[in-house]
C-alpha cells in the first residue's frame, strides 16, 4: 500500500531539533522524501505498523504533528505533480 507521511515538529530547542533529524531518519529509512516534511513509503502492514511505532516513540506529542494517509489505488490516477520532481517510481522501470 502506498503511504504519506508528513509532520511538524517544533524545533525551537535542541531537543526538538534532534527529533526533527530523528522523524527524517525514519522516514527515510520506509520511504522517500517528496517534500521537506513529506514522504511517500510503499509498505505491507507490518512495515506500516513498526513507522508508526518508531514515529510515536520520537515525537513529542504536545508540540509536534504527524500525519500518516493510506492513499488510494491506483496512484497515477490519484497524484498530480507539478514543478520540479525529484522521486523516484520504484514501481516502474528501473533505468541505470
Amino acid at each position: 500500500m502506498d503511504i504519506l507521511v508528513t509532520y511538524d515538529v517544533n524545533t525551537e530547542t535542541a531537543a526538538g531539533r534532534k527529533r526533527l533529524r530523528k522523524v527524517a531518519e525514519i522516514c527515510l529509512a520506509h520511504g522517500q522524501r517528496v517534500q521537506k516534511s513529506v514522504f511517500e513509503c510503499s509498505l505491507n502492514e507490518m512495515q506500516l505498523e513498526v513507522l508508526k511505532h518508531a514515529l510515536l516513540h520520537c515525537i513529542d506529542e504536545q508540540s509536534d504533528s504527524l500525519r500518516i494517509y493510506r492513499l488510494p489505488q491506483p496512484r497515477d490516477r490519484y497524484l498530480w505533480t507539478f514543478g520540479v520532481q525529484h522521486d523516484v517510481d520504484y514501481h516502474g522501470p528501473l533505468i541505470v
